[in-house]
């Protein structure tokens, strides 16, 4: 008697890859122009087009085509950073969006190692690739694999052996881009070439003049050329030449350069007012602790919230982040830690009305930590954004709650000094000696060898190339000077020096330490 397995077949639910082989490539473009056509994608912004890179020195030369797009990662670091879920993940691995709750924050942009993600210039909403889910979902294959003449551009299910793709992906030497990511890909390349693999192998163009186009080239305005800048060494030996890319442009502009400053003085006001009241330097019931530094903080507080709502191509939707908050992202912790501490502040400002010095002391506890998580979270969001190598640095907590301290010892500093408050002293040294801190921890940063070559590039664009002034400007200010002043001139006017020249040192290092780690090109 034959035995019946009762036991349900397991299906598990399919998980679409795509196989693009470059040994078939013809660099026609009829995907770029197919997906544009099928989505509605403007102009100057594209969900794939295709990469052409030079090799060789002429009249031996070779061109090397890569179909670029979203690499539909196993493990997205965009669903991660989206605040407000408006980067999913299917059930069956395809990374979708959804336009109508996207607020535009642009994290997802910078968490993406493959520079896949954009905002669309006609909705502000962010997009990319996403298998043209609207016609996978009816058992039609996007809109590129079907235009490919060549059948460059392959589709399936990698859970399903007897598909091409599995097959394929299965037998021959398929490679991804940026593995050290850890993302986990699920965009596979047959015969491609490391020179369009490594974003930093080919050297871009003289004047940033590409086939068929130009490439803006502006740093300072935001625009990011791809490769390794001409007459810089790039990472492949052999000779290659930019052929054909498309226009990249920073994520984060000035606004958050200024909003990691403006925090940095609301969260220090606090942190640096409560441990001078608890060290019995600051008396609880003067001015300065009752009103200046709450007052300071709130102000600065309400500039940081209205910074990162600028910021927002969706403005309206800022509410959304505390409606259907995405815990994974640190731009949501973020958020609720910024409104935890500016309801502690209100209470603080609220007892000093009321006279209740007792409920004060006991706000000091919950104070501090919420100042310091204020002044440090913005660490956690930056190493979310995989794609920035320069921001991967496990020192960068700590450095963030040191600027902090010496932007909040400036701001008081300068109302003691101008009050005629007895924390003159202890702001004095705590000026001095946490602007010689930053300025030995970043001396330290770029003393040592980056790890990568993409912090590398990035440290370079910051201390050599358009960002050299603010930085070295930033160090002079605010490790220098404040160490000067307070040497020479230990009084009064030398704290209101030290703390000028702090601010705004702190503001240029800030500037260029944020758009210095966006300045490197990623596909």
């Amino acid at each position: 008697m034959q035995l019946i397995d009762l036991e349900p077949e397991f299906n598990p639910d399919p998980q679409w890859i795509k196989v693009l082989d470059q040994r078939r490539c013809i660099g026609c473009h009829a995907c770029t122009v197919a997906c544009k056509s099928e989505n509605e994608v403007p102009l100057d912004v594209t969900r794939t087009y295709v990469k052409q890179v030079e090799t060789g020195r002429f009249p031996d030369t070779r061109r090397h085509f890569q179909i670029t797009r979203c690499n539909q990662c196993a493990d997205p670091p965009c669903v991660h950073a989206c605040p407000v879920t408006a980067m999913y993940q299917r059930s069956d691995g395809i990374v979708d969006f959804d336009k109508d709750i996207c607020i535009g924050c642009k994290a997802c942009i910078a968490a993406c190692p493959y520079d896949a993600i954009f905002i669309n210039p006609d909705d502000h909403s962010a997009e990319k690739c996403n298998f043209c889910t609207h016609k996978l979902d009816k058992g039609l294959e996007p809109a590129c694999v079907t235009v490919c003449p060549a059948e460059a551009i392959l589709i399936g299910d990698l859970n399903d052996p007897t598909t091409k793709v599995a097959q394929l992906v299965g037998r021959e030497s398929a490679q991804v881009r940026r593995p050290e990511k850890h993302t986990g890909p699920k965009l596979y390349y047959l015969g491609v070439d490391q020179a369009t693999l490594d974003p930093l192998a080919a050297q871009t163009p003289e004047g940033g003049l590409f086939q068929w186009s130009e490439q803006k080239n502006d740093l300072s305005n935001g625009y990011v050329a791809s490769g390794m800048p001409a007459g810089w060494r790039s990472n492949n030996a052999a000779a290659s030449l930019l052929a054909y890319d498309i226009n990249h442009k920073r994520p984060w502009d000035f606004r958050v350069s200024l909003y990691t400053w403006t925090k940095s003085i609301s969260a220090g006001a606090m942190l640096f007012a409560n441990l001078a009241v608890l060290l019995g330097l600051l008396p609880l019931e003067s001015v300065l602790a009752q009103w200046l530094a709450p007052l300071t903080a709130g102000l600065f507080l309400a500039a940081t919230g209205l910074l990162l709502i600028w910021d927002l191509t969706h403005p309206w939707r800022f509410y959304t982040i505390f409606t259907r908050p995405q815990w994974r992202s640190w731009l949501t912790k973020g958020a609720f830690i910024i409104a935890a501490y500016g309801a502690l502040i209100a209470l603080w400002l609220l007892a000093s009305l009321l006279g209740a010095q007792g409920l004060q002391r006991l706000l000091i506890w919950p104070l501090l930590p919420a100042a310091l998580m204020t002044a440090v979270y913005t660490a956690f969001l930056f190493a979310q954004s995989k794609a920035r190598d320069l921001w991967q640095n496990p020192l960068l907590p700590f450095h963030f709650g040191l600027q902090a301290l010496l932007a909040g010892a400036a701001i008081l500093g300068l109302l003691a000094a101008f009050t005629g408050s007895g924390l003159v002293t202890a702001a004095l040294w705590t000026v001095a000696g946490s602007a010689l801190l930053h300025l030995l921890i970043t001396w330290g940063e770029i003393a040592l060898p980056s790890v990568t070559a993409h912090a590398a590039l990035a440290e370079r664009h910051m201390t050599e190339g358009v960002f050299r002034n603010f930085f070295w400007g930033g160090l002079l200010g605010g490790g220098i000077l404040p160490v000067l002043f307070v040497a020479l001139l230990p009084t009064p006017v030398g704290l209101v020096l030290a703390s000028l020249a702090a601010l705004a040192g702190l503001l240029a290092f800030e500037h260029a330490y944020v758009q210095a780690g966006q300045a490197v090109p990623l596909a």
